[in-house]
C-alpha cells in the first residue's frame, strides 16, 4: 500500500465541531455521547491499521478482510463493532468518445473497496483507492442532519445510499452502450472486428459489475436485520434501510436484465453473421452457374467433331447466342430469386 491518508470528522449535537483531528484522540471522541466520529483511511498501510484496531478494540477477522483484496461484499456483526465491506464503482470513458484500438478490450469498470467500522456514535471506513469521491457522501450526511443523532446507522445509511446510487449510474451507462451496439446491429457493414471487440468488453465488464452489484441486497438486508446494533434509538433508521434495500434489489434486477439483452444480442450478431454468409454463398453459386455457361458451350463446340456451323461464321453466330442468351436467363432466374 503507499502513503496513508487520514481524514476526520466530529459532529457534536448534529454541528460540525472539528476536523482532521490525531487518530489519537478517536477512542476519547467515542466515549462521548454527545459526540459522532468519522475516520477515513485512504491506502492504509498495516502499522496504521493495526494501531488503530488495537486502540479501537477491532475484531481481528474483520481487519484481515480490510486487507484482503479479493474479499465478496458483506455485513458482518461483532462484539464491539459491525464490519461491512462493500465495492463502490466507476466506468471510465462512458461516453462515444473514441478509444485507442490497444485498449478497445480492456475493462472500463473501476472499484473501490470500502471497508466500514460501524461503531455506537461514529464508523472508520477504509479505501483501497481514491476512484471514489467521499465528498458526495458527506453531502448525504449534511443533506440528513437531523439523523446524525442516531449515531453511527445514520453515516452507515448515507455512505451504502452514495454507493448504491454509483451502481444506478454505472448500470445506466452499461445499458447506453448495449442501446448503442442495437443500433448498429442491422446497420450495414456493421459487424466489423471492433463491434465484436466492444460487446466482449461490455460482457465482461457487466460480469465484474454484478459480482459486487447482486450481493449489496444481502449486505443491506442484513444490516436492516441488525439495525438495533447499528444506532441508538428503537427503530427510526428502518424506513431508510428499507428503501435503500429497494433499490439494491433494482440495482441488481437491472443488471440481469442487462445480461440477458447483451446474450440476446451476441446471439442475434451471430444469425446476422450466419445469414450474410448464407447471402455471399448465393450469390457466389449464382455467379458461378452463369460462369460455367460459356465455359461449357465453348468447350462443347471445341469437340472434333462436326457441330451445327461447322466451319462456317454461323457456328460462331450460334454458340454466342446459346451463351448470351442462357447466362441472361439464368441471371434473370437468380435475380428474381434474390440470389444476386
Amino acid at each position: 500500500m503507499g502513503t496513508t491518508a487520514v481524514h476526520t470528522l466530529l459532529w457534536r449535537k448534529g454541528e460540525v465541531t472539528d476536523r482532521d483531528f490525531p487518530l489519537d484522540d478517536v477512542s476519547e471522541h467515542l466515549q462521548d455521547d454527545d459526540s459522532l466520529v468519522w475516520v477515513d483511511l485512504l491506502e492504509p498501510d498495516h502499522g496504521t491499521l493495526r494501531k488503530l484496531a488495537e486502540e479501537l478494540s477491532l475484531d481481528v477477522h474483520a481487519v484481515e478482510d480490510v486487507i484482503e483484496e479479493a474479499s465478496r461484499p458483506k455485513a458482518t456483526m461483532h462484539v464491539h463493532h459491525t464490519f461491512v465491506s462493500v465495492y463502490a464503482t466507476r466506468l471510465d470513458h462512458p461516453g462515444p468518445s473514441p478509444i485507442a484500438p490497444d485498449q478497445v478490450l480492456a475493462s472500463r469498470l473501476r472499484l473501490t473497496k470500502i471497508s466500514t467500522f460501524v461503531l455506537p456514535r461514529g464508523i472508520v471506513t477504509v479505501r483501497d483507492n481514491d476512484h471514489f469521491d467521499m465528498g458526495q457522501v458527506m453531502e448525504r450526511w449534511d443533506d440528513n442532519g437531523d439523523l446524525l443523532h442516531l449515531g453511527g446507522g445514520a453515516l452507515l445509511h448515507g455512505l451504502l445510499d452514495a454507493v448504491v446510487d454509483g451502481h444506478f449510474d454505472t448500470v445506466q451507462q452499461l445499458d447506453d452502450a448495449i442501446e448503442s451496439l442495437e443500433d448498429g446491429l442491422f446497420a450495414e457493414r456493421q459487424q466489423t472486428r471492433l463491434t465484436q471487440q466492444r460487446t466482449f468488453r461490455i460482457r465482461k465488464e457487466l460480469v465484474e459489475l454484478r459480482r459486487v452489484v447482486l450481493p449489496m441486497r444481502e449486505v443491506v438486508g442484513a444490516v436492516l436485520r441488525h439495525r438495533a446494533e447499528l444506532h441508538k434509538d428503537g427503530n427510526e433508521l428502518d424506513g431508510w434501510f428499507s428503501d435503500l434495500y429497494d433499490h439494491a434489489i433494482r440495482a441488481a434486477e437491472w443488471s440481469e436484465s442487462l445480461r440477458d439483452m447483451l446474450t440476446s444480442i451476441f446471439e442475434t450478431s451471430l444469425s446476422l453473421q450466419d445469414a450474410r454468409l448464407n447471402i455471399v454463398m448465393k450469390k457466389l453459386t449464382a455467379w458461378a452457374a452463369i460462369i460455367a455457361v460459356p465455359t461449357a458451350v465453348t468447350g462443347w463446340y471445341g469437340q472434333n467433331i462436326p457441330y451445327p456451323g461447322f466451319g462456317h461464321p454461323a457456328g460462331v453466330v450460334t454458340s454466342t447466342v446459346l451463351i448470351v442468351g442462357i447466362a441472361v436467363g439464368l441471371y434473370i432466374t437468380f435475380k428474381r430469386k434474390d440470389w444476386i
